[in-house]
Formats: C-alpha cells, sequence, structure tokens
C-alpha cells in the first residue's frame, strides 16, 4: 500500500468543515473589517510603497540592539515623547518577551533565588511557556471576578501585598488579553503605590497600544504613570495589533532604568544575550515601516486615523451589542460587561456548556470561557450572535 493513503481518512477540521451560512468565527485574534476581511491598514500600504522606491534602503547588519530608528520611535510613543527617563536611562532592543523574561532570569536577584514571576489568573497563554522556558515559574494572581464579569481588585491588592518583598509580577498596559478588563486609574495609582511599598518589579505587556480607545496616549497612561512614579519595570511593546502586522511579529523590549550607567550596564548584558539568541536582530522590513510611519509627521497622524478606525469599529460594535441584549431582546442578566471591558476581546460571562451549545447548535465559534473577539463582529452577524447568546441565556437554543 503506498504511503498516501496513510492519512486517507483524517476528517477535515470542524471550523474549515462548517459550511453552515451564518457560521461566526469569535476566536480568532485579530482585526477584521465588517465584511470580515482582514484589514491592510491604508498607512502601511503607503509605507510600503516608499520603502520599495527608496534607494537608501540596504540589507547590511543592524546594531544588535536593533534598528536605532525604530526602537527609539517605539520607545518615544509609549514612554512620551517628554519623558525624562527616555532621555537619560531608556534602554531599547528587539525581542519584547522572550528577552525580557531571559534577561530577568539571569539578573534579577530574585527574593529566596526562587525565580518567579505572577501572571495575571487569566492571562495570554504564552505568556507560561515565555516564562516556563527560561526557568521562571510562572504562578497566578487573581484578575477576573466571574460573578461581576469584571476586575477582582481585592483580589488582586492583596496578592501584591503579600507577595514576597521584590515580587515580579506581569501587567498588561491596556486592553487585557482575554477579558478586556482594565484597571481605572485611579485603581492604577493605588497598584503603584504596593508596588513602590514592596519593592515590586513591573513586567508590562503592552500589545493593543491605541486599539483599545483608539488615543495612543491614552491607552499609555497606565505605563507613563508608573514611570513618572518611578516603579521599577521593563516593557515589552508590540506592533501587531495596532499596525495589522499580524504575521510579522515587531516588537520591542524597554528596560527603564534609574541611571544611565546602570542602562548601560543592562544595554550590555541584553547585548551578549541577544548575541547567543539570534546572532543579529533580523532584517524585518516592517520594522522600517514603524520607523517610517512613527518618524514622519503626516504618515504618524494618517496611523492615528487607521487606529481610530479599528478601534471605534470595535466600540460601535460593543454599543450595539449591548443595545441588542439589553433593550430589544431583553436578555436576562446584566450586559453592562460589554460595553465596560475595552478593546479587541470580551469576556461574556457565560458558562463553558453554553459555549459548546453556541458553537454546536448555532456555529458560532468562541472559547470554552465565553471570550470572545469583539473584531470578529460586523453589521452582518451581530444580530445572529446576539440572538443565539440570548437563546443560549434562555436555554431555548
Amino acid at each position: 500500500m503506498s504511503s498516501a493513503s496513510t492519512f486517507a481518512k483524517v476528517p477535515l477540521a470542524p471550523r474549515t468543515a462548517d459550511t453552515f451560512p451564518q457560521k461566526v468565527n469569535l476566536g480568532v485574534g485579530a482585526y477584521r473589517d465588517d465584511d470580515n476581511k482582514p484589514w491592510v491598514l491604508p498607512v502601511v500600504k503607503k509605507a510600503t510603497e516608499i520603502l520599495l522606491n527608496d534607494p537608501a534602503l540596504d540589507h547590511e547588519y543592524l546594531p544588535i540592539t536593533g534598528l536605532p530608528e525604530y526602537t527609539s520611535a517605539a520607545a518615544k510613543l509609549i514612554l512620551g515623547a517628554d519623558s525624562p527617563r527616555l532621555q537619560k536611562a531608556a534602554l531599547q532592543g528587539t525581542g519584547a518577551n522572550h528577552l525580557g523574561a531571559l534577561f530577568l532570569s539571569r539578573f534579577y536577584e530574585w527574593t529566596d533565588n526562587k525565580p518567579q514571576v505572577f501572571v495575571s489568573d487569566p492571562t495570554w497563554i504564552n505568556h507560561f511557556a515565555i516564562m516556563r522556558n527560561v526557568q521562571i515559574d510562572p504562578l497566578t494572581y487573581p484578575y477576573y471576578d466571574p460573578k461581576t464579569i469584571g476586575l477582582d481588585f481585592s483580589g488582586l491588592l492583596n496578592s501584591l501585598k503579600t507577595a514576597p518583598v521584590r515580587s515580579v509580577f506581569l501587567l498588561h498596559a491596556c486592553a487585557h488579553n482575554p477579558t478586556g478588563v482594565d484597571p481605572t486609574h485611579q485603581q492604577w495609582e493605588e497598584i503603584a503605590n504596593v508596588f513602590l511599598e514592596k519593592g515590586h518589579y513591573v513586567f508590562f505587556d503592552s500589545a493593543y497600544q491605541g486599539f483599545a480607545s483608539g488615543d495612543l496616549d491614552k491607552d499609555a497612561w497606565a505605563v507613563r504613570y508608573f514611570v513618572e512614579r518611578g516603579v521599577p519595570l521593563l516593557l515589552c511593546q508590540s506592533f501587531a495589533k495596532n499596525a495589522g502586522l499580524y504575521g510579522e511579529r515587531v516588537g520591542a523590549l524597554h528596560v527603564v532604568s534609574p541611571t544611565q550607567e546602570e542602562a548601560n550596564r543592562v544595554k550590555s548584558q541584553l547585548s551578549v544575550l541577544q548575541r547567543s539568541e539570534i546572532s543579529n536582530p533580523r532584517l524585518m522590513v516592517p520594522a522600517w515601516y514603524i520607523a517610517l510611519i512613527l518618524n514622519d509627521p503626516t504618515l504618524f497622524d494618517e496611523w492615528k486615523r487607521d487606529i481610530k478606525t479599528m478601534a471605534h469599529r470595535i466600540i460601535a460594535m460593543r454599543e450595539e451589542l449591548y443595545n441588542i441584549l439589553t433593550n430589544e431582546l431583553k436578555t436576562p442578566g446584566n450586559w453592562n460587561h460589554i460595553t465596560d471591558q475595552i478593546g479587541m476581546f470580551s469576556f461574556t460571562g457565560i458558562s463553558p456548556e453554553q459555549s459548546q451549545q453556541l458553537i454546536d447548535k448555532a456555529h458560532i465559534y468562541l472559547t470554552a470561557n465565553g471570550r470572545i473577539s469583539m473584531a470578529g463582529l460586523n453589521s452582518h452577524n451581530l444580530r445572529y450572535f446576539a440572538e443565539s447568546l440570548d437563546k443560549v441565556v434562555r436555554g431555548t437554543l
């Protein structure tokens, strides 16, 4: 028998095999337009054309810490162009989450020599693997309260207060993934107070700047506040979402140090780690895109408009979903969390059993914990989703 027949009877995966005309995929973490199509940002198209026709663009080796035009502009974007730390003691490098975790695993002075990082429950699932891969034990702290479908602030604060001194906590800068639940400004201030009291260290993950509210500065508020207060931190920054470069994984690592001397020492060790990991930063054309967009005032303004287009469409979907559930269908329960949450994702508050019913009976694909990608909703499928959600809540689906 030929080897070609070995897997002839393997069934087609359910989502691909589903031919139901009204099927809805709310599991993918990528932006879609109102026609459910991937959207290449117009400003990225312009930047691509400009770079392709730039005779100065070459393929030489980059500095070990990455493309300077990119990393410095990225730091200004998240820290603020007038940040004193930016001018004196901020270090930029590529590699983000992995490199940041690797650096901490080698050089952070862990309490009782126990490398461990506290991550929110829940968090982006890759955070666990990233930490374990560098021999850091990921522990969880309370974050999401299923009873209120909101923030378990008292649990979070208690974890900060009872954790060993100088513990490392991973915080989402904005648009928490996967819950869409963020602390208020007042809550962020209380969190910062405890960090300073306990000497904790922040591992910030910023993957959705601008994508949360449509305002780049507003979404950077927590990071800038912590820097201003002098909370020790590093920051992992991504342009995958807010520039639509999902397959490129364009990111940057920023280690904020209190002095230039310390920044120089950190830079030297990060350079060694980077060299052993990748030899030389990969010359990613998308990094040139971002550098061009951030450093050109006209393109930067256009990018901000593109970000507003994406963020405001998602906000509009939240508002319309809330309106249909609450005012039209009178769906049992309180649905304020739909509009209270922010960013790409929303925790609906339904059970794993109800989520499975939506998959099996309504052909609506979501995660077992009830998380949906708001970017997967549009004017063509929103009502069908709302009506199906209403039925599953009532037990009539």
